[in-house]
């Protein structure tokens, strides 16, 4: 290791040993005689001390802020009076007896922990705007979150199942991101708007308890609040009802505040249909906050089963043609176009950040979804029909949710944006302006992916 120690590990109790430390400049202030730098990293600073006659005294003078760098010397305690009660290092300074500069920063497009109006240029800048206090602390909580939504589910015994990324294309929803294919010319992979198919055959499979950490895909135009990719915690479970992922859900998200931010949640949370909700608030996703409570979480439940189309002069499914229908009293077929679904969403502060539904796992109920919903036989089998074959063999009654990791940790973090809660986001039109992504690719990759550009002709005035 090029360091003894972290700078948080710095402490009074290290007064009097020489020790190697690295990290960045995060200020620098030169006196005459003497010079001071705070050396940081993601653990604490520590203050740094050089004087004029030691060799490595011009070159620190010279260096810019963010600029890395290897340290030697001891640890001394600060003259009485001169303590710094901010710091964990407060008590103490090293005075260096050698600087080694690992890497010279140029002068900075910004400044580290200013405010920057021009996000664009954060967003360019990602790899400076990332050692922002803010930022620090915004992925350490996010880290901090998914160990411990990991470690609950783990405990109540689900078992981790990775699905694929190349999947198949199953345009219910929002538009997918496709992904042609060399071997299979003409043909495409699409990246998968979430594993819903996956999840369900787990439970098909016997993995009663199912639990992903999944990234998802949707080519959809963009809002503060959404990512052309983006993570959620899926959750699927068998033997099971409603009740049952309401329960494990709200259990995991009281846990989860706790450990994470200290806040006690209370449960159980209200639950709201769809109905009063459009009644009273005018929108499926209720901010029920009074005045001061910090978190106000709710359940909305009883959608509509379907939505008709007025462009596609057809009946659509609200959540997807899987959602169990809720039923009337002359058996599991006694329901029609009109009728509510066993589907819920999960509403905090005015915020969907999840939702989900009991499946469908009866052939009659999906055949008559499917007739509702105007899907020919062959068009079924085209796209579900290995969920369908699936199904027909001994399906367990199953359900699940899917919550939004990046709301979640955006609404924890009290930030407006999703794009604040991830390490490297798009901007407002989906581009990567750090990398430069999208970007154009060589008539060989275009080639061996048997796909020919066609140039729009300007038209002629």
């Amino acid at each position: 290791m090029l360091r003894d120690y972290n700078l948080g590990e710095v402490n009074e109790k290290l007064a009097g040993k020489k020790v190697r430390l690295c990290g960045w400049i995060d200020t620098i202030r030169a006196h005459g005689k003497v010079a001071f730098f705070d050396l940081r990293d993601r653990y604490g600073k520590v203050q740094c001390v050089i004087v004029k006659k030691n060799d490595d005294f011009e070159k620190v003078c010279k260096l810019n802020r963010e600029s890395c760098v290897c340290v030697e010397g001891e640890v001394n305690l600060r003259p009485k009076g001169s303590e710094n009660k901010e710091l964990g290092s407060g008590k103490v300074e090293l005075f260096l007896s050698n600087v080694e500069v690992l890497s010279e920063s140029p002068v900075l497009p910004f400044e580290i922990n200013d405010k920057i109006e021009n996000e664009e240029l954060r967003l360019k800048y990602r790899f400076l705007d990332l050692r922002s206090d803010r930022m620090q602390r915004n992925l350490i909580k996010r880290s901090d979150t998914l160990n411990a939504i990991r470690q609950f589910f783990h405990n109540e015994g689900f078992v981790e199942i990775e699905t694929p990324i190349l999947a198949k294309s199953t345009p219910e929803g929002a538009r997918d991101y496709i992904v042609p294919s060399r071997n299979f010319p003409g043909n495409f992979y699409a990246l998968p708007q979430s594993p819903q198919l996956f999840k369900q055959l787990s439970q098909v499979s016997g993995f009663d308890k199912y639990i992903q950490i999944a990234r998802c895909f949707r080519d959809e135009d963009l809002r503060s609040d959404r990512q052309p990719e983006f993570t959620q915690v899926d959750v699927e479970m068998s033997f099971i009802e409603q009740d049952d992922i309401i329960d494990i859900t709200e259990k995991m998200l009281k846990e989860l505040f706790k450990k994470v931010l200290g806040e006690e949640i209370k449960t159980p949370f209200p639950r709201i249909s769809y109905d009063e909700a459009m009644k009273k608030y005018g929108k499926d996703s209720p901010d029920i906050r009074k005045k001061g409570e910090k978190f106000a979480f709710c359940w909305v439940v009883d959608f509509p089963l379907f939505d008709y189309s007025k462009e596609d002069k057809k009946y659509k499914s609200i959540h997807h043609p899987f959602t169990m229908p809720k039923t009337g009293k002359k058996g599991k077929l006694d329901f029609n176009e009109k009728s509510k679904s066993v589907a819920y969403d999960i509403v905090l502060n005015g915020v969907e950040i999840g939702g989900g539904s009991i499946r469908i796992h009866d052939s009659e109920i999906q055949e008559k979804i499917f007739d509702i919903l105007k899907l020919s036989k062959k068009e079924a089998k085209d796209k579900f029909g290995f969920l369908l074959e699936a199904l027909s063999f001994g399906a367990p009654p199953h359900g699940g949710i899917a919550l939004g990791l990046d709301r979640i940790v955006q609404l924890m973090l009290g930030e407006d944006s999703i794009r604040e809660a991830l390490a490297f986001p798009k901007n407002k039109e989906a581009r990567d302006v750090m990398i430069n992504a999208p970007s154009g690719i060589d008539k060989k990759q275009l080639k061996e992916t048997h796909i020919d550009i066609i140039e729009k002709k300007a038209k002629k005035k």
